[in-house]
């Protein structure tokens, strides 16, 4: 008897060593938002030390404290260590509806656009490329070499969504919270996660007011 595919909203996130970690606490924290949402999270070693230096977050990715990264409901999240290649989310026979790498270091786009599979991250964004289901990176890196351009390209052409961490200034943003916001808003929207992070060009915007 062949089961039915299952109801769960299923997403992945993964945070690599690329500076810029606070987009990825970001995403954490808005899809954690929705209950729906079954969030599957993993987190790189060098992740680990620049949640350190940017954030003053000491993360124990051995025996992992959702409270430590200090994000509200932390602790709906289902953790897999980096180097668990066993996990759930290392089969494509385990539905996840989308993946997303935030912030995706370089040496990740190199190794995912290769082919590669060493650890759980590159594992679970190689199944996201072989089951042609959603997989959306956030560099944030510059300037950009040849190599990081062939690679970003690679990944593009097998369908890859590219969002590099590039804030726009259109909505007049006023904190760098809101520059971030912009990029995590663009990201939850190729997750098809709803989301209230500031108006969308073309809608009705509210007067400012200065304080």
């Amino acid at each position: 008897m062949s089961r039915k595919p299952s109801s769960v909203r299923r997403i992945a996130l993964a945070i690599t060593g690329a500076s810029g970690a606070v987009y990825g606490l970001r995403v954490l924290e808005e899809i954690l938002k929705q209950r729906e949402i079954e969030l599957h999270l993993t987190i790189s070693a060098s992740a680990k030390k620049v949640l350190a230096v940017e954030h003053g977050i000491d993360v124990n990715l051995d025996k992992f404290n959702p409270s430590a990264l200090k994000v509200p409901g932390a602790e709906r999240a289902i953790y897999h260590h980096f180097e668990n290649v066993a996990a759930p989310i290392a089969s494509g026979s385990f539905h996840v509806e989308a993946m997303a790498i935030v912030p995706c270091s370089m040496g990740s786009v190199g190794r995912i656009a290769h082919g590669l599979s060493d650890d759980l991250i590159q594992r679970a964004a190689d199944v996201m490329i072989k089951e042609k289901r959603p997989l959306v990176v956030v560099p944030r890196e510059t300037p950009l070499s040849a190599i990081h351009l062939e690679n970003l390209l690679a990944l593009a052409r097998l369908g890859v969504t590219v969002l590099p961490a590039a804030p726009g200034f259109y909505g007049k943003p006023r904190s760098v919270s809101e520059m971030v916001d912009f990029i995590v808003a663009r990201a939850l929207d190729h997750l098809h996660v709803p989301h209230e992070l500031g108006p969308r060009w073309g809608e009705k915007q509210e007067v400012k007011s200065k304080k």
